[in-house]
């Protein structure tokens, strides 16, 4: 599903508001839910276009590993008592997560995108961008696939 221009104006709104923190929730072996707080942010999909929810998260964390056995997830987005939730399939783009099509050589700019959709600024890029390798990050793309909430248009 293609989020709708409504759905995109809600979340960026609420993600606006909330210096674009949000829950992720993955789903652990056992089936229980397993969730974060992060920053996330609207791009468009390096590949297709279509616009994804993006994440950035450090290498060898619990929701990689859930996220490669089980790539589904759920991310909600809240300011005040007003949320908007989005779930969908799960690409993974990383050192240890090549994605068919994308050049490994452009996961640099990916990720400083991602940053800034989330909120992010930077001033120092290539400490950045040394610390995102270093940390051997990954960008989590989110595709919309189910949109809801208790948001008021």
């Amino acid at each position: 599903m293609e989020l709708t221009t409504t759905e995109l104006a809600v979340l960026e709104r609420l993600g606006a508001r909330e210096g674009w923190l949000a829950v992720l929730a993955t789903s652990r072996p056992d089936t229980s839910i397993q969730a974060s707080v992060v920053n996330a942010g609207l791009i468009s999909h390096p590949i297709s276009g279509e616009r994804v929810v993006a994440i950035v998260a450090r290498g060898g964390t619990v929701k990689l590993r859930n996220l490669r056995q089980r790539p589904t997830a759920s991310v909600v987005f809240r300011s005040g008592g007003e949320w908007a939730a989005i779930e969908g399939q799960v690409e993974l783009i990383g050192p240890d997560d090549p994605l068919d099509g994308f050049a490994a050589s452009d996961l640099t700019e990916l990720l400083r995108e991602v940053f800034r959709a989330a909120g992010g600024t930077h001033d120092d890029w290539p400490t950045y961008d040394r610390v995102m390798a270093e940390e051997r990050r990954a960008v989590i793309l989110i595709h919309p696939e189910r949109s809801y909430g208790n948001h008021r248009g």
